[in-house]
C-alpha cells in the first residue's frame, strides 16, 4: 500500500481533491458493507461473521470534483494467532499512509474495550501526522432513534473527531454525507486512476474473494479464521467458437482440520456444489466470461499458527 500510482494528467478543475481514505473499525463493523456502498459496486467481500476481510481492497469512487479511493482493512483486534498479529500490523501500515480515516462504529453494538483500542491508536496518529478522522455510526437501520442518539453521545465520548456520521450502507442512508465528510478532507490533487476503475485489486484476489465469500456463507463460527483460498490457475479453454471464450479456474481452499473440511464439502458434496455455483456467477460477471470452476478442499494443519504456511498462503 506504500506505493502511490502516478498521479494521471488530465485538465481537471483546480479544485478537484483526490487521494486515500481508510476504514477502520473492530471486525464486523460494516467496513466491507461501507466501502461497496460508497463505490456504488462490489469490491469488497461481505459476510455476517466477524474478520473475512484479510487484504486491502481499495475501492474508487470517482466524481466530478474529487476521487476517494478506499483502502477496506482487516478489523483490528487483540490477535491470538500470528495470522492475527499480522492483520493487525497490516492495518497500522495502512494508517501511516493515507490522507482521512473512517472509524465504523456498528450502532446495534455498545462501544467497547474493541472500539477504546482503536481509539487510542487513532488518537495517536492525529497527533504524530494531524491525519483527519471521521467518526461513522454504521448499521442505524438496526436500532431505534433513542439508542441511535446515545451511540453517537458515547461515540462523542469516546475521543476527538472531526465529524461524527450515523449511517446505514444496506439501506444507504447518509452515505453521500459520509462520502463527503470524507472527500472534503483530501488534498487537492488531479486524479489517481481512470474514471472507469473501480478498484486496482489483481482479478486473482478478487476471485480468492469471492470463494471465500461463498464458502463462508451459512457456515459456524469457528470457520472464518480457519479459511485460506489460493486460486492455483485460470486458462483459457481452448477450441471455443469466436466470440464466445470460457476459462478454467482452478482453486484450493484451505482449512486447518478434516472435520472443518466435512463442513465445506457437506452431505456427498452438496454444499461444495453451492459454494461453486455462488463462486462462479462472482466470477463469471468479474471475467465477463463464461467459467468452469474446478474447487478443491485441502487440510493445511493449523496454518494460522505456522510462518511458512502462512507465507505459502499469501499472508
Amino acid at each position: 500500500m506504500s506505493e502511490h500510482p502516478p498521479r494521471i494528467e488530465q485538465d481537471v478543475t483546480p479544485e478537484y481533491r483526490a487521494g486515500f481514505a481508510c476504514l477502520v473499525g473492530r471486525p464486523n463493523a460494516g467496513k466491507s458493507t461501507l466501502t461497496n456502498a460508497l463505490v456504488g459496486d462490489k469490491v469488497a467481500i461481505t459476510s455476517s461473521k466477524p474478520q473475512t476481510t484479510r487484504h486491502a481492497i481499495r475501492g474508487i469512487r470517482t466524481s466530478e470534483d474529487s476521487q476517494l479511493v478506499l483502502v477496506d482493512t482487516p478489523g483490528l483486534h487483540k490477535p491470538r494467532t500470528l495470522l492475527g498479529q499480522r492483520l493487525n500490523d497490516l492495518v497500522r501500515e495502512t494508517l501511516l499512509d493515507v490522507d482521512v480515516v473512517g472509524f465504523c462504529l456498528p450502532a446495534d453494538q455498545r462501544v467497547g474495550p474493541g472500539d477504546t483500542f482503536i481509539a487510542t491508536e487513532l488518537a495517536d496518529l492525529r497527533r504524530a501526522r494531524r491525519t483527519p478522522v471521521v467518526a461513522v455510526a454504521t448499521k442505524s437501520d438496526l436500532v431505534d432513534r433513542q439508542r441511535l442518539a446515545e451511540h453517537l453521545i458515547a461515540i462523542d465520548g469516546l475521543g476527538e473527531w472531526d465529524a461524527i456520521v450515523p449511517c446505514s450502507a444496506t439501506r444507504g442512508d447518509q452515505v453521500e454525507v459520509v462520502a463527503s465528510e470524507l472527500t472534503s478532507r483530501l488534498p487537492l490533487s488531479p486524479k489517481l486512476y481512470p474514471d472507469d476503475v473501480i478498484t486496482d485489486e489483481p482479478e486473482i484476489v478478487m476471485i480468492a474473494e469471492l470463494v471465500r465469500e461463498a464458502a463462508l456463507e451459512g457456515v459456524r463460527d469457528e470457520l472464518p479464521h480457519s479459511l485460506a483460498v489460493v486460486v492455483e490457475e485460470i486458462v483459457p479453454r481452448e477450441g471455443r467458437p469466436e466470440g464466445s471464450p470460457m476459462s478454467d479456474v482452478r482453486v484450493n481452499v484451505f482449512v486447518e482440520r478434516d472435520s472443518q473440511k466435512a463442513i465445506i464439502i457437506g452431505r456427498g458434496g452438496s454444499r461444495l456444489r453451492d459454494v461453486g455455483t455462488r463462486a462462479r456467477t462472482g466470477i463469471e460477471d468479474l471475467l465477463g466470461q463464461r467459467v468452469y470452476l474446478d474447487l478443491h478442499v485441502k487440510v493445511a494443519k493449523d496454518w494460522q499458527r505456522d510462518p511458512k504456511q502462512l507465507r505459502r498462503l499469501g499472508f
